[in-house]
């Protein structure tokens, strides 16, 4: 059969640069998926998107779906046809509807019975025939949040479209699809470029764009801009600071890329480098350019979608474009730092956390009093702890915060150093949104630890105490990621702490504000579920987390503890028998309705095996103690491992529920106090 390649592409105002990339594949998946639904074999196909354009090429296409042979069942031979042979109207009316007679019909014979049977051919249909229902569907199910209409017409979609390509090789697909009708017309560069462009065939859609000044293969645009940035920051012995997320941002605002370099005045970098940092990035899309140490410099790169015949004069306006943006900054840094973060506890109090809970001020001296208590636990300064706390929301009251809320924290430190604050407090204003994200950096000191713990703990007990605990998706108070924030700090910084113990403090420090009389217990089941996630993310399989999440461990430590031990246990050859005797006995002890003696009696083993097994384990025993007391889980397992033989010879030559009522209580006794000393660490029947 015929094949050739297909091309469709939308061509319309500039689309929405943080939605583009997102709008191109969703697209893509959606054509391709429903092309391999109606059996459209092709060989492979790849997307396209700019600030005017969602494309998609898809190569080697069928022009027409195979024929097909479809079967279609009749009624059952014994209703078809009455006693004498003669058709029945259910044959008859099965036969009309099928443009048969029933003569005409084949029959279907299996095991279950024999039925008439019509196989008919089923025309495939054309590529023409499909394409424009096919493009319809897909644009219909874009994640489009604010569809727009324009012109006179009722036409909705995420902006206006002007041009719409539906071609089949040179030949056009015809069809009108969002108001637009098909041709082989698309749009070149908007300055570069003018008039209309005519695309010659599907496969050279690519390379007559590049023509017309447009890069329409977004990672070739993404690439070519991420190694000009690379190379403009190399030739200044300096290095860009590139994150990817504004980097796609970039690539969907322009289809000619090219890369240029600018500076601004030295004096800026008086005012420290995030807010300057942050008013390149997010204001005016730039790469802010860094020393090989890391040291913020006085130059910027950026992309322009114009090939300048004079392109001193486009640095020229960026850099007036970026002159007051940074001066609005300098502004509010001198300004902030007349007023110290002290003078501004009062202004919290006009700012509301959460209208149940309570304002800022009131949060602030929670986490200052949970924080020092924190300290204490930890053999750190109180003082600096409360102190810490009790400035922790004051910068948010400060011009710079307000203008450039991701600074929050970070400025706190600048103005806490600049009010002569202790370091380790100014530090831990900084530290006390740690970790932001999964992978961010932890909080530097202990100090900046409390802080960060006490305030994730003091949201966590508010919002579940005034009963507004995270529902699916929703989590407006990032709860979730607070959990997994306590987690990692406890866990990685190594600190010994009970979060039930800091759950309980927190509780206390509410007073009366809380509804939830169970607020205890439902902020521990909802930190015990994070832990999961937390270990999945490391490779930790389910049946290990699950295992130390039947005992129900409240300090994360500890929990990583017994992670590791677990972790450690599976691997070795005893695990797999041990795991599956202490699943038997669980169920055995869960079937036993009677009382079990308070030690074994070793007198009462009647068999040589069981007697192996009563000293193998009253050996162990003995050490057992001491390691669990310094927790040293994986001492303890590795011991209980010794038991793999004994209790193998146990089982084989042993019946547990003997006749005699002393002998089956003593031998029940012997096997729950072997499984209680494996619990003491997991419950390692539940390891697959």
């Amino acid at each position: 059969m015929t094949t050739n390649t297909l091309l469709i592409e939308l061509g319309t105002e500039e689309l929405p640069p943080t939605l583009l990339k997102t709008l191109a594949t969703t697209f893509f998946d959606q054509v391709t998926a429903q092309l391999n639904d109606l059996s459209l074999t092709y060989s492979s196909a790849k997307w396209f998107a700019s600030p005017r354009r969602l494309s998609i090429q898809v190569f080697d296409l069928i022009e027409k779906q195979e024929d097909k042979v479809v079967e279609k069942r009749g009624p059952a031979i014994n209703v078809a046809f009455d006693a004498e042979g003669n058709p029945s109207k259910a044959a008859q009316g099965w036969a009309r509807s099928n443009g048969i007679t029933v003569e005409q019909a084949e029959r279907l014979v299996t095991n279950k019975g024999e039925w008439l049977l019509h196989k008919a051919t089923q025309s495939g249909q054309a590529i023409d025939q499909l394409i424009p229902t096919i493009v319809t569907k897909a644009l219909e199910k874009l994640p489009i949040p604010k569809p727009m209409r324009w012109g006179s017409g009722r036409t909705q979609f995420i902006r206006p479209v002007h041009t719409l390509i539906m071609m089949y090789g040179s030949s056009v697909i015809n069809g009108e699809i969002l108001g637009v009708a098909s041709s082989n017309l698309s749009q070149g560069h908007r300055f570069h470029h003018q008039g209309e462009l005519v695309i010659s065939s599907a496969d050279n859609y690519e390379t007559e764009l590049l023509a017309a000044h447009v890069v329409a293969d977004y990672d070739t645009r993404q690439q070519s801009i991420s190694a000009a940035i690379t190379a403009a920051a190399e030739s200044l012995d300096a290095q860009a600071l590139v994150d990817q997320e504004l980097l796609d941002e970039v690539t969907s605002l322009v289809e000619w890329p090219v890369v240029l370099v600018g500076d601004f005045d030295k004096a800026f970098l008086e005012v420290p480098a995030e807010p300057l940092i942050y008013s390149m990035k997010d204001h005016q899309k730039y790469f802010p350019v860094l020393s090989r140490t890391g040291e913020l410099q006085n130059k910027f790169i950026f992309v322009t979608n114009i090939e300048s015949k004079d392109p001193n004069q486009v640095i020229f306006g960026n850099e007036k474009v970026i002159r007051p943006r940074l001066a609005d900054a300098e502004f509010f840094f001198n300004t902030d730092k007349k007023q110290s973060l002290e003078s501004r506890l009062a202004s919290l109090e006009n700012v509301l956390f959460q209208k149940q809970l309570g304002t800022l001020k009131a949060k602030s001296e929670r986490i200052a009093s949970l924080s020092e208590y924190i300290a204490s636990e930890l053999k750190e300064n109180t003082a600096q702890a409360h102190r810490a706390g009790l400035l922790s929301k004051t910068d948010l009251m400060s011009d710079m915060v307000l203008e450039f809320p991701q600074v929050q924290g970070t400025m706190g430190k600048y103005y806490a150093e600049n009010d002569g604050e202790d370091a380790a407090v100014a530090q831990a204003l900084q530290d006390q949104y740690r970790p932001r994200f999964a992978g961010d950096t932890l909080p530097e000191a202990n100090i900046g630890c409390a802080v960060a713990i006490a305030d994730k703990i003091d949201t966590l007990v508010g919002i579940f105490g005034i009963n507004q605990a995270p529902k699916g998706d929703k989590d407006p108070f990032a709860l979730r990621r607070a959990a997994i924030g306590i987690i990692r700090i406890i866990i990685e910084k190594e600190l010994s702490l009970d979060v039930a113990d800091l759950v309980s403090q927190s509780i206390t420090n509410y007073g009366d504000k809380l509804l939830n009389t169970n607020t205890q217990a439902d902020v521990m089941s909802f930190v015990l579920g994070r832990y999961r996630a937390f270990y999945q993310e490391q490779k930790v399989s389910v049946d290990i987390i699950q295992s130390v999440l039947a005992k129900e461990p409240t300090a994360p430590l500890d929990f990583d503890k017994r992670v590791k031990a677990v972790s450690f246990f599976k691997t070795l050859e005893a695990s797999s028998t041990l795991a599956a005797a202490n699943k038997r006995v669980g169920n055995i002890l869960a079937k036993f309705t009677g009382e079990l003696n308070d030690k074994v009696n070793a007198d009462l083993a009647t068999e040589t095996v069981e007697t192996t097994l009563i000293t193998t384990f009253e050996s162990i025993e003995t050490t057992l103690v001491d390691l669990v007391a310094k927790k040293e889980y994986q001492a303890v397992l590795t011991a209980l491992a010794e038991l793999k033989t004994p209790i193998d010879n146990f089982f084989d030559g042993v019946m547990v529920m003997a006749d005699d009522e002393q002998i089956k209580v003593n031998r029940l006794t012997l096997l729950a106090s072997i499984r209680a000393s494996f619990l003491q660490v997991a419950d390692i029947s539940l390891l697959q």
